[in-house]
């Protein structure tokens, strides 16, 4: 069996070798990009837990003051928990799509 030997180009790769190494490029390159959209998206994650629990704690503990400071017949408690939880939940969707915008932004960057 006569094997025909593979051309080498300039640099003295075989076209083969240099399909396997650009192959491998593409894996590694992909691989960074998971990596770093799997580390980014937890922090995303925990960046929006603590931007929702940040004003709705906030929130529940000024309507406790304010209920033990100033009674009344309606609950500071219960009405500054419901807006610190709205002003959260408003801050992380407007975070959440600020992200997403500068993500779609960067990956067009990258395809052109």
């Amino acid at each position: 069996m006569s094997k025909i030997p593979e051309k080498k180009s300039v640099s003295g790769e075989t076209k083969y070798s240099q399909q396997v190494g650009e192959k491998a490029a593409r894996k590694l390159k992909a691989q960074h990009h998971v990596t770093q959209t799997v580390w980014s998206g937890l922090g995303m994650m925990g960046l929006v837990g603590w931007s929702v629990a940040v004003p709705t704690l906030l929130g529940a503990a000024l309507g406790l003051w304010l209920d033990k400071h100033y009674p009344g017949s309606h609950s500071w408690t219960l009405m500054l928990l419901a807006v610190g939880l709205g002003l959260g939940c408003f801050n992380a969707w407007h975070w959440v799509t600020k992200e997403d915008r500068e993500m779609h932004e960067h990956e067009g960057d990258n395809h052109e």
